[in-house]
C-alpha cells in the first residue's frame, strides 16, 4: 500500500515527497523485502519508507513512482525488472548493486578506496563473472602509462545516464592506463536485503567510487553497466520474433525429415556411411571422439584432434564427409527441433542474457544459446506483420576502438570513414587486406608466430601507440598482475596453478621443462590480459551504444503510442507491444524490432547513438565507429 505521506502527492509530477539527494535532478528509490512476500520502497535521502505492499503489487507500486524518474537502486536487475515487464511497467533507469559490487570488488581504480569501507554484505552473492576468478590477490597496484585524449563533457553524458558530477572522464587530459590487482569477497546466494539494506550498500558503493583513482570514469561504468541489465531483461521480455515453420524448413532441407525418436537425421546417416567406407571403419561412431581418433589415425591421417581446423589440413576422401557430418551434427544439437520446441514459444525465442556474464564484460546466456545463432537458422527471425528489423553491427570494433584508446592518431586516420584493414594497405604498412587483418587480428589476440609475427614489426613502426598499449598489457599479464579497461573494469588474477608453474621454475632444481613451461603459461596468460583491455572496452562502447538506442527508441515509443499505423506485436509483450524495441544482442549486432512506420527513424536513432558512444568514450578524439545496417523483414536477408 502507499504510506500516508505519499498517497495524496503522487497525482501531481510537480510535488514530490521524494526528497534528498539527486543525481542531475534524479531521485533515487531503493527496493528491498520486508518480509517474505512484501516489498518495500525507500527514500534513503529523506528516510522515508514510500509504499509497502504484496510482491503482486510491486509492478504498480513502482508505476505510481516512475514519473519523477526516479534512480531505482536494487539488489538485483534480472529478479526485479521481469516483474515490472510482465505487468506492462518500463523504468527509466536503475543501479544494479550485483553487477556494480562485481566491477568494483575487483578494479584496480577503488583498490585504495575499498579498503577504507566495509566489505560487502553476505546476501550480496557474487556475479557469474565474479565466480571464475581466482579470489587470491597481491597488494601491490603495478601503474602504466598510455596516451589518450580527453573525453567528452558531462553535457553530453547527462542526457544518457543522468549522472551527477561527470566532468570529462579523462579529467580534460591524457589518460593513464592503470594496470594493478584486487581482492575477493565473501558471498551468500539468497540476495534478499531490506530496502535500507539496499540503501547502506549504495551508499558504500557510491563513498568507494568517490574515493577511487578515476571517479567519473567508474560512475559511467557502473551506470552503463546497469543499463546493460534493464536491456537484458527487456531483451528477454520481448524476444526475438521467431518463425518456426521455416526454422523447420531450414532443419528439413539440411537434415532431412524429423527423425524418429533416437535416431539420426537421413542426411547424417548419409554422411556417416560415406565417411565409414572411407576409414575402413563399418562400425566406428562418428560421434565418440576416441573411436573417430583412432579410425583417422588408423587410415594413415596424423591428427592430434578431430577440432575441423585440423582436419581441414588433411587430403583424405573421408576428410569433406566428416567435415559435412560435424557441421549437421552441430546444427542438430544447437537449434534442431528439440531447440525449436523448447525455446521458441509464441513466435518468440527468448534467451535469458546474462549481462556481465565474462570477465571482460562481455555478456553471456544462461539458456537458448542466442550469442552462438548459426547463418542457416537466422532466416528464421522474422518481423511481424507491418514491423521490420533494423539490424546493425559495428564494423571492425575492437580495433577501432585500440585506436582510440591508445591515442594513436595514424591508426585512427586509417580506420575513417572506411575498412580498417584496407586504410592499412592505403597507408603502405602492408601489402594486401589478408595480410593487414592477420597482423591487426594478431596484435589484439596474441598471436605473434607464423605470417602473423612476421608482420608484427610493420604495424609497430606504423601506429607505435596502439602497438604498445597491448604489449604492456601482455607484459603485464606475464608478470601475473591485472590489467584494466578505460572505465575501470579490471581482469582476474591467474589461477593458482598458474602461480604455482611460475613459482616451481625458480626454484634451485628447477628443469629446463620447467622453465619452459613457466615461460608458455606466462606467454598464455599475456595474451588474455593483451585482449582483455581492447575486448572490455569495446564491451562498454557497446552498453553505451545499446544505452543511447535504448532512450531513443522510449522515445519514440511515446509517439508511436498514440498511432495505430502498424498492428500490434501482440507476442512482445504489453511494454513493447507498440513501441519500436530491441529484441536481440551479440558483443557489436543489435536488432531493433520496429513498426515498419518507424524504420528509417530508428535506423537513425542507431546511428547517432553509435556516435554518442564514441564521444562518451573517447571524446572528440577522431576516431569513428560506422555501422553496417540494414532494415530487413528476416535476419537472413542481411547477407551477412
Amino acid at each position: 500500500m502507499l504510506l500516508p505521506s505519499t498517497r495524496e502527492s503522487l497525482p501531481h509530477p510537480s510535488d514530490t515527497h521524494v526528497r534528498g539527494r539527486r543525481d542531475n535532478e534524479t531521485v533515487r528509490i531503493t527496493v528491498g523485502d520486508l518480509e517474505p512476500g512484501r516489498v518495500g520502497l525507500f527514500d534513503p535521502d529523506a528516510g522515508t519508507l514510500l509504499a509497502e505492499g504484496r510482491l503482486a503489487e510491486f509492478p504498480s507500486l513502482v508505476a505510481l513512482f516512475e514519473h519523477m524518474r526516479p534512480r531505482w537502486v536494487w539488489s538485483d536487475t534480472r529478479r526485479w525488472a521481469p516483474l515490472l515487464l510482465t505487468a506492462g511497467v518500463r523504468i527509466e533507469r536503475c543501479s544494479d548493486l550485483r553487477l556494480s559490487a562485481a566491477i568494483l570488488e575487483w578494479s584496480t581504480d577503488a583498490d585504495t578506496s575499498r579498503t577504507e569501507h566495509p566489505p560487502r554484505p553476505s546476501w550480496l552473492a557474487p556475479g557469474p563473472a565474479e565466480l571464475a576468478l581466482d579470489a587470491t590477490h597481491a597488494a601491490a597496484s603495478i601503474p602504466g602509462a598510455a596516451a589518450a585524449p580527453a573525453t567528452a563533457s558531462s553535457a553530453d553524458r547527462v542526457a544518457l545516464f543522468e549522472l551527477d558530477e561527470l566532468d570529462d572522464v579523462a579529467d580534460g587530459g591524457p589518460r593513464e592506463g592503470r594496470i594493478g590487482e584486487a581482492s575477493g569477497a565473501a558471498s551468500d546466494a539468497l540476495g534478499r536485503a531490506t530496502p535500507h539494506q539496499v540503501a547502506d550498500e549504495h551508499d558504500r558503493q557510491l563513498a568507494i567510487v568517490a574515493r577511487s583513482a578515476r571517479p567519473p570514469r567508474l560512475r559511467l561504468l557502473l551506470a552503463a553497466e546497469s543499463a546493460g541489465a534493464l536491456i537484458g531483461a527487456e531483451l528477454t521480455a520481448a524476444g526475438v520474433p521467431w518463425d518456426s515453420a521455416t526454422h523447420d524448413r531450414v532443419l528439413t532441407d539440411a537434415l532431412g525429415p524429423r527423425p524418429r525418436p533416437g535416431a539420426k537425421p537421413a542426411r547424417m546417416e548419409e554422411l556417416a556411411a560415406h565417411v565409414r567406407i572411407e576409414l575402413a571403419a563399418p562400425t566406428l561412431n562418428l560421434d565418440s571422439q576416441v573411436e573417430l581418433l583412432r579410425a583417422l589415425r588408423a587410415a594413415g591421417i596424423r591428427v592430434d584432434s578431430t577440432a575441423r581446423w585440423e582436419l581441414r589440413e588433411h587430403d583424405h576422401p573421408a576428410i569433406t564427409p566428416l567435415l559435412a557430418y560435424k557441421r549437421l551434427a552441430r546444427l542438430l544439437s544447437a537449434n534442431g527441433w528439440g531447440w525449436l520446441e523448447t525455446w521458441v514459444i509464441g513466435g518468440r525465442f527468448r534467451p535469458d542474457y546474462v549481462p556481465g556474464g565474462t570477465a571482460t564484460g562481455r555478456w553471456a546466456t544462461s539458456g537458448g544459446g542466442a550469442l552462438q545463432l548459426p547463418k542457416q537458422v537466422r532466416t528464421a527471425v522474422v518481423a511481424d506483420p507491418g514491423w521490420q528489423l533494423v539490424v546493425a553491427d559495428a564494423a571492425q570494433l575492437e580495433p577501432r576502438v585500440l585506436a582510440a584508446m591508445a591515442g594513436d592518431l595514424r591508426m585512427a586516420e586509417a580506420a575513417r570513414g572506411r575498412d580498417i584493414y584496407q586504410g592499412i594497405v592505403d597507408a603502405g604498412v602492408v601489402a594486401t587486406r589478408g595480410e593487414a587483418k592477420i597482423a591487426l587480428l594478431g596484435a589484439m589476440y596474441g598471436a605473434t608466430t607464423g605470417e602473423s609475427g612476421r608482420l608484427l614489426p610493420r604495424l609497430a613502426r606504423a601506429f607505435p601507440a596502439a602497438m604498445a598499449l597491448v604489449d604492456r598489457a601482455a607484459a603485464t599479464g606475464e608478470r601475473g598482475a591485472r590489467v584494466t579497461t578505460l572505465l575501470g573494469r579490471s581482469s582476474p588474477l591467474p589461477p593458482a596453478s598458474w602461480r604455482a608453474t611460475q613459482a616451481r621454475a625458480t626454484e634451485p632444481d628447477a628443469t629446463a621443462q620447467d622453465e619452459r613451461r613457466a615461460r608458455s603459461s606466462a606467454r598464455d596468460w599475456g595474451r588474455f590480459t593483451r585482449n582483455f583491455v581492447v575486448q572490455g572496452t569495446a564491451a562498454e562502447w557497446a552498453l553505451c551504444w545499446m544505452a543511447g538506442v535504448r532512450a531513443r527508441l522510449a522515445r519514440l515509443g511515446e509517439l508511436e503510442d498514440q498511432s495505430d499505423a502498424s498492428p500490434p506485436a501482440t507476442a512482445a509483450g504489453p511494454v513493447f507491444a507498440r513501441r519500436p524495441h530491441l529484441v536481440y544482442y551479440l558483443h557489436d549486432e543489435i536488432i531493433v524490432h520496429t513498426p515498419a512506420e518507424l524504420a528509417d527513424e530508428v535506423a537513425v536513432a542507431v546511428r547517432e547513438s553509435a556516435a554518442d558512444a564514441g564521444r562518451l568514450l573517447f571524446g572528440e578524439f577522431p576516431v569513428d565507429f560506422p555501422l553496417d545496417l540494414s532494415v530487413v523483414q528476416s535476419y537472413g536477408d542481411t547477407g551477412d
